[in-house]
């Protein structure tokens, strides 16, 4: 985008914006780094959830295939014990998944390429008063 810069008339004028933006740019910075961080436990998460849920979902099985094969009894209801836990314990990875599955890591993903965005606007901001600086006024402001 192109700035107007023709207002800045003297050195403190310009050091002062470039100064905002690079306390701005240094801000985004910081955030990226952290949401970078947040996409790698995420995307380690989601593959715990995942092989965890696979191994939770054979153990149904094959609690329901005994289940099945008992008679009435105390190992019986032992059994449908072990299987109500296990079911549960696949209901909370399920919910997991839902906070930790890949629609988190790409919204991680789109936050970072917003913020890369934001980081290359920043810099060209921070350009366009030292082109006005060193192309347009050379007395003006000098650094």
């Amino acid at each position: 985008m192109n700035y107007n810069t023709q207002l800045l008339a003297t050195k403190p004028d310009c050091q002062a914006l470039i100064n905002i933006a690079n306390s701005e740019k240094e801000g985004l910075a910081y955030r990226k780094t952290g949401l970078d961080r947040q996409r790698q436990n995420v995307t380690l998460t989601t593959a715990e959830i995942e092989a965890e849920l696979a191994s939770v979902t054979a153990e149904l099985n094959a609690l329901q295939a005994v289940y099945d094969s008992l008679p009435d009894g105390p190992t019986r209801q032992d059994t449908q014990i072990k299987f109500r836990k296990v079911e549960y314990k696949k209901f909370l990875l399920e919910q997991r998944k839902g906070n930790y599955g890949v629609l988190s890591v790409l919204e991680k993903e789109y936050d970072i390429s917003c913020i890369e965005k934001d980081i290359v606007e920043t810099d060209a901001f921070i350009l366009a008063p030292l082109a006005q600086v060193f192309f347009r006024r050379k007395a003006t402001c000098v650094y």
